[in-house]
């Protein structure tokens, strides 16, 4: 009995498989087999998909944390942004509401003026409200076709102004559009004259937004700093529009002034413009010394026929 067993081996405890060595060969083998075989055939797409679309849960869940924190940031900054941006709005319309009240109170003294002096409404003026729509093709000019023509009653040589002055004038005209020449333009000139003393010049288009006014003379008092508004004087645009705002001035001991100015208008930015029509006289009130001598013209006629 001893001896059958001491003739036999007990059985291992742990079945031995291969080595790591070998088992690390035949995966490399196999995970070079599978990347052929995907890269020729596409056969592992579905599994790709499939694998996505389980673990897209998980990423949202392991994602959530950072978007929060992003979203959070976002969201206080934009709200410091818009408070601030309506506490310069209400400024913005505070000193607006200032202006407006003080417009109305120089139009309702100046009505009163009229009417104390007799002097009725002499002219009207004709406006269209127009939008840019893009930049004329012409490379060597500055110039903006508009989507008001002839049918909306936009006529060549109106003036173009938007929410602070002018900025061009209407050159061409077809049935739906008009084309704009800038104030910018080499070839636009405009009659202007200097608000605070009434100096008058011509305003002509320079690089970028300078302007150059000319035919000022050198005993002329032009100052940095003076506003330029249309002198009206030209019979086309509107006295009083604001155009330019003068930035240097030399004299050099010619007998004119180098004076360049810059325009008060967003000249290269604006889109919304208002087309101004030129003042159109209105029907002028009778001459009480006139009725009176026809009056005294037709009496002996009267007194014939009696």
């Amino acid at each position: 009995m001893t001896m059958s067993l001491a003739g036999h081996q007990a059985p291992p405890i742990f079945k031995r498989g291969p080595t790591p060595l070998a088992r690390l060969l035949v995966f490399v083998a196999v995970c070079l087999v599978m990347l052929v075989v995907d890269l020729r055939f596409r056969y592992l797409e579905i599994v790709r998909q499939a694998l996505s679309v389980v673990t897209h849960p998980l990423q949202l869940v392991a994602a959530a944390p950072a978007d929060f924190i992003r979203n959070a940031t976002v969201y206080f900054a934009t709200l410091v942004d818009v408070q601030l941006e309506n506490a310069e709005l209400r400024r913005a319309q505070v000193q607006a509401a200032q202006r407006l009240l003080r417009f109305e109170q120089l139009e309702r003294e100046n009505h009163e003026l009229r009417r104390l002096l007799a002097m009725a409404q002499t002219t009207a003026v004709h406006s269209v409200a127009a939008e840019i729509l893009y930049d004329a093709p012409d490379p060597f000019a500055r110039k903006v076709i508009l989507d008001k023509g002839v049918r909306h009653g936009v006529t060549a040589g109106l003036a173009v102004v938007d929410a602070r002055g002018m900025i061009g004038q209407v050159t061409r005209v077809y049935p739906v559009q008009s084309e704009v020449t800038l104030l910018t333009d080499k070839e636009q000139a405009v009659h202007v004259k200097v608000a605070r003393n009434g100096v008058r010049g011509i305003l002509v288009g320079s690089a970028g937004n300078r302007m150059e006014m000319r035919f000022v003379g050198t005993d002329a008092d032009i100052r940095v700093g003076d506003r330029l508004v249309t002198s009206g004087l030209d019979g086309i645009f509107l006295a009083g529009l604001p155009v330019a705002q003068v930035i240097s001035v030399d004299s050099e001991g010619e007998a004119f002034h180098k004076v360049f100015a810059e325009t008060v208008a967003q000249v290269e930015r604006t889109v919304q413009v208002l087309v101004l029509g030129p003042e159109a006289p209105r029907a002028p009130r009778p001459d009480p010394a006139t009725e009176l001598k026809e009056g005294e013209g037709r009496a002996p006629s009267t007194g014939r026929g009696g």
